[in-house]
């Protein structure tokens, strides 16, 4: 019994310590980066599928859901010891996804399908799928659980879905190739980016109609390198970061008048970010220069770079 203790233990002291943890997808790598936030380094690597890009935590931070692109499949990582527990039926080439407030559902795009599959991920079933535009890609979930929207890059369109019967409900016209979606935590707003319009674009929930568009303009970074992908929100609402890919900044936007109010540079082209839990920081995955850039949220700076693995993805910290 004792030597069974303490190889247990040994096990345990191996692994990174699960508060203030950042996990990094790396798409050409097939593994997952884990970083201390408290040091802001590395600290164990995980080979998972093939071709990792989005990933989110469970509600309460015990499961790391994974699109294992390549693989057609979501893998499911328990965060306490970093193993695979097990795959749910995604649907072909899954790149992102959303999960209801409740963690019941997953919301998941099947790029190469036109179809957005639903998992309940309790059942590790398919609850079912809907028919929506060519080139599925961004996925979000409305803070009440009653709306999920999709962007289809291809159509060029976000499609409006009824998140508890599952069925399409409406579409929206938006600027060209449309990659990322978030409701904000009133659920009247939903930003979304156009990767090849250059623009991020802020549509009304209730009329389903954009009523306003942003546009970045960079000293010395030609209009057609500035392709906004991944976007997050402050807790108050009050500032909204871009990230633009390859102009390898972070646009940061006052939400209320909507105008930018600084480029922050970081790595080469920039992905997907995510806050640690108290807003303190925010962490970038930057594809081509293979790190993670940290953001000072309060001072607007970026105060270091963390070396990953090749090709980050997506980010997610947990608390």
């Amino acid at each position: 019994m004792r030597l069974a203790l303490t190889a247990a233990a040994l096990i345990l002291s191996s692994l990174p310590a699960l508060a203030q943890t950042a996990y990094v997808s790396n798409e050409k790598d097939n593994t997952i980066s884990v970083i201390d936030i408290k040091t802001l380094a590395v600290v164990k690597t995980v080979k998972v599928g093939r071709r990792p890009r989005g990933i989110l935590l469970s509600p309460d931070g015990s499961k790391l859901y994974i699109c294992a692109s390549d693989s057609d499949a979501i893998q499911v990582m328990d965060t306490a010891t970093l193993a695979i527990t097990h795959n749910l039926p995604s649907g072909e080439d899954p790149e992102q996804f959303a999960l209801a407030p409740d963690g019941r559902h997953l919301f998941v795009a099947n790029e190469n399908d036109a179809t957005v599959t639903i998992i309940d991920t309790q059942t590790r079933q398919v609850a079912g799928q809907v028919d929506v535009g060519i080139e599925p890609e961004g996925m979000a979930v409305s803070p009440d659980g009653k709306l999920a929207v999709n962007t289809s890059e291809t159509t060029n369109m976000v499609h409006w879905m009824d998140a508890v019967h599952l069925t399409l409900i409406d579409s929206t016209p938006v600027a060209p190739r449309p990659r990322y979606a978030i409701f904000e935590r009133d659920g009247k707003r939903l930003w979304v980016t156009s990767e090849v319009g250059g623009v991020l674009q802020v549509l009304d929930v209730a009329s389903h109609r954009v009523f306003d568009t942003i546009h970045f303009e960079i000293p010395g970074v030609p209009r057609d390198k500035i392709n906004p992908v991944g976007i997050r929100l402050t807790r108050d609402g009050k500032l909204v970061f871009v990230a633009l890919g390859p102009a390898n900044h972070v646009a940061v936007v006052d939400a209320h008048t909507l105008k930018v109010i600084k480029y922050l540079l970081v790595g080469r082209r920039v992905w997907q970010m995510a806050f640690t839990p108290d807003l303190s920081l925010l962490l970038t995955t930057n594809g081509v220069s293979g790190d993670v850039s940290v953001i000072d949220v309060a001072r607007l700076e970026v105060i270091k770079s963390i070396p990953v693995g090749r090709y980050p993805w997506g980010v997610a910290v947990r608390p």
